[in-house]
């Protein structure tokens, strides 16, 4: 899998004084990748899944927690708007829906359940400091309750987007009906991913493995 890096305009992250994101609150493509996150076995059926349950718009967070066979424990989604937003921010809404949903794992010696999140928003397929925060909130929120971190997802106008794992679909979209659960799309288009540099290529050696 490749990424690109979206021109600073169409990030939302707030920066300080310099350019440099608050606190580094965030996960640039290559820690994501260091970090071993999980491979999903099937993401378009995850994917499809999520979107008829929640029905995402832009600005849409849609978080769900995934027992050891993939199969859906529990799932919440809610809209982040927030022109200050940072991962800490980020991670304590996730947090909260998680604790609202779910008890934690935190007694057991080693995580039995993973949460994935899937993020609606503007803007195309290419990576933002954005998706670094909600990276960066994903993770701290998984270790605070017990849980293994999944798969980070983007829905935009293109299509859907795991980071990380190289594939991704034309449908859903952030535009799509969402289908009836039971529903499965016969065909999907792969999503033409841009160059990101050497990111990219470390990324592609991960989805490979």
């Amino acid at each position: 899998m490749t990424f690109g890096f979206a021109p600073p305009s169409t990030t939302s992250l707030a920066t300080t004084t310099g350019g440099a994101s608050r606190h580094g609150r965030l996960l640039e493509p290559a820690e994501w990748t260091a970090a071993g996150i999980p491979l999903l076995r099937n993401p378009r059926e995850v994917v499809s899944g999520l979107h008829s349950r929640h029905s995402p718009v832009p600005s849409t967070a849609v978080i769900a927690v995934l027992g050891p066979e993939e199969q859906l424990v529990a799932s919440a989604s809610f809209v982040q708007r927030s022109t200050s937003a940072d991962g800490w921010e980020y991670r304590n809404a996730l947090l909260s829906r998680l604790r609202r949903v779910l008890p934690h794992d935190l007694r057991r010696r080693t995580p039995v359940r993973t949460a994935v999140l899937l993020y609606c928003r503007e803007g195309d397929e290419r990576w933002t400091e954005e998706d670094g925060a909600w990276m960066w909130g994903l993770r701290d929120a998984c270790t605070l309750h017990g849980l293994r971190c999944g798969a980070y997802i983007t829905l935009t106008r293109d299509g859907w987007q795991v980071l990380g794992e190289g594939r991704g679909g034309r449908r859903p979209s952030s535009h799509s009906r969402p289908q009836r659960l039971g529903d499965t799309a016969a065909e999907f288009s792969p999503l033409a991913l841009h160059t990101g540099g050497g990111a990219g290529d470390a990324l592609r050696r991960t989805a490979a493995r």
